[in-house]
This record gives C-alpha cells, structure tokens and sequence, in this order.
C-alpha cells in the first residue's frame, strides 16, 4: 500500500484516517449530550415528584431552595411565578434539544438551545456550588460551544438537506 496515494479523489494512507478522525471528531460530543439531554427531558416528564410546586424533589422547592445562593435571582423569581409551567419548559426544551442534536437538525440552534439551558441552570441552581468545578452545568455550557461553532457537518440531517439543496439547486447542470 502506498502512503498518500489518492483514489477517487480520497486520501489513502496516513493522512486518510487522521482526516476521518478529525472530521468526524465532534460525533462522540455530539452523541453524548444529544443522549443526556433527551433523558433529562424524559426524566423531569415522568418524574411524579419533579413537576409539582412543592413537595420532595419538586421543581417548586427546588427553586426556592436556591433562590437566595442563585448568580441571578431574578430568573429564579421567573419561573417561581409558575414552578409547574416552568418545569414543563425546562424538561421540553431540554427533550427538543437533545433530540434535534442526536439526528442533526438545525443543530447550531439546537446547540445554542443546549448553551442556554446549562447557562440559566449554572447561573441559578449550581451557581453555588463551591468550589466551582463540583456543579456540572458549567462544562456542560463549554461543552455545547463546539456544536455552535461547527454544527453537525456529517451524519446528520442538516448534511442530508445541504447535499439535496446542492444536488437540486438551480443552474447546477
């Protein structure tokens, strides 16, 4: 086999897999956070405790626990205006993410949809955590910036529109 030989205008050899690698680097991202978020969402939706205004693991305590400790208390403020309504938010936005991120659709607004689900959560539920590094929601944010930045380029349903829009474009002939 010779190294960096070209066959149908693909890369064999060393630089064939590193630029698969790197191509499809965001994938194992992508996957993981498309699957956590969507069971969050499925999680919070069949939880009979979560979607309550108060009580034991309600999202209605669970809010006004952490009212006083939050970065911005106004947004907690928010969403004690309805818990219930707030909770249903969260959890829909939370599956809608996760799902549109694990099938590649519109998937930068997905990603910023994510970005900003672990944004209002680090800044009210685990703003507190001390020291910083404990509270998950913050890599969370971090992690979902690639997605913004790079989208879902393969395997994905943006790809599959993006080739169909090329293939069936006008004057492409």
């Amino acid at each position: 086999m010779t190294h960096g030989s070209h066959t149908d205008g693909r890369t064999v050899g060393r630089g064939g897999l590193r630029e698969t690698a790197s191509r499809h680097a965001l994938a194992p991202l992508r996957l993981f956070l498309g699957f956590t978020f969507l069971y969050a969402g499925l999680d919070k939706l069949t939880d009979g405790a979560f979607l309550r205004d108060s009580g034991a693991g309600s999202i209605g305590d669970l809010m006004r626990a952490v009212r006083d400790s939050s970065a911005v208390p106004a947004l907690v403020d928010l969403g004690l205006a309805n818990p219930v309504g707030f909770g249903y938010v969260v959890a829909c936005g939370e599956l809608a993410v996760g799902l549109a991120t694990l099938v590649g659709l519109l998937a930068r607004v997905a990603a910023l949809g994510g970005a900003l689900i672990s944004l209002s959560l680090w800044l009210t539920v685990s703003w507190a955590a001390d020291p910083y590094y404990y509270g998950n929601d913050l890599p969370y944010l971090i992690c979902w910036v690639p997605l913004v930045l790079a989208g879902a380029p393969y395997w994905s349903l943006d790809a599959r529109l993006a080739a169909r829009r090329r293939r069936f474009r006008p004057g492409a002939w």
